[in-house]
């Protein structure tokens, strides 16, 4: 049996290691194909569960995302887990997580999920760190199959402001990123080459963040409200938001809850009932709440550190 620390350690392990190519060298983690990537076909009375990794991490690295794999399976008899491979390898996946257009991956995964006919009759989806608002984006433009549940786990739906830590041997690879999305993140070969400029928000300048980001100022509806964007998301049953108390990867932290900012600074913080996209209900969040589909988890630890007791009371009562 895992023990309850392995798994947290190496996810946030698995999460903050950045790199380009020659460093993937530094991440270990083990092959395996597509189709392998799921489990058996589940039963009737079980709802499938969807999960996409974070940065630095794969579909199939035994000890995080594999490990969250055969932790669900164990508690819930009989279901099916598709957790997704981005790219044709482990490697791929991998690197995809840095430099692949994150419109590009959320098309790759919705073609994916309509011709899996074991997720016809609907899923639940999880996401870890930046797969948590890449899946958001597929419950707002891909209503078919239709997302039931959807468990964001250390996601930041309003972006980040900072890569506040970096450590390891990977600190460089790490400078190198920050250094990219401080001098030019929404520069045209920025965004579409450097998956963490794609969600980069920079407060200080609001302007140039709606005008020139690709991605999250599209399914964040900055620039425009799209109606259909809006119907698809609050056709989710519940929206869990896992907050990280002692977070020191995600800048600011209050971004996992939805919060960032106020405009045209980076000190004082909204929280999402406070800011614009819920006053105005430019998602349909204000809606959601209401309805109590907005589910608000807070736990102490830092990025992605949970214990499995944490998990199965938590957030397995949602893949149920």
């Amino acid at each position: 049996m895992l023990k309850r620390e392995t798994i947290s350690k190496a996810i946030d392990g698995s999460d903050s290691s950045m790199g380009s190519s020659a460093a993937l060298r530094l991440i270990s983690v083990s092959g395996c194909l597509l189709l392998l990537c799921g489990s058996s076909w589940g039963n009737n009375a079980t709802v499938p569960l969807v999960i996409w990794h974070g940065m630095g991490d794969s579909c199939c690295n035994p000890l995080s995302m594999g490990a969250i794999q055969k932790m669900v399976e164990k508690e819930v008899p009989g279901i099916y887990v598709l957790s997704l491979m981005i790219g044709k390898t482990v490697i791929q996946d991998t690197e995809n997580g840095f430099f692949m257009d994150v419109n590009e991956q959320v098309s790759f995964v919705c073609n994916q999920l309509s011709q899996d006919p074991k997720l016809k009759g609907g899923y639940n989806a999880m996401g870890f760190s930046q797969g948590s608002q890449f899946l958001r984006a597929v419950a707002q433009r891909c209503p078919d199959p239709p997302m039931k549940n959807l468990i964001s786990v250390g996601g930041q739906h309003q972006g980040v402001f900072g890569l506040p830590r970096c450590p390891g041997e990977s600190s460089h690879i790490c400078d190198w990123i920050r250094k990219m999305l401080n001098s030019g993140a929404y520069t045209d070969i920025v965004q579409k080459h450097l998956v963490q400029a794609q969600y980069w928000h920079d407060p200080l300048d609001d302007d140039l963040y709606k005008k020139h980001s690709l991605f999250l100022a599209d399914i964040n509806q900055e620039r425009v409200v799209n109606e259909t964007y809006k119907k698809n998301l609050m056709s989710l049953n519940k929206f869990v938001m896992v907050k990280f108390l002692q977070d020191t990867m995600v800048d600011p932290v209050d971004s996992e809850w939805f919060g960032f900012y106020k405009p045209g600074q980076d000190k004082e913080l909204e929280t999402l009932q406070e800011s614009a996209i819920y006053t105005e209900d430019r998602l349909g969040l204000a809606e959601m709440n209401s309805a109590g589909k907005l589910v608000f988890l807070a736990t102490n630890g830092d990025h992605l550190q949970f214990t499995q007791e944490w998990f199965n009371d938590n957030l397995l009562p949602y893949l149920r």
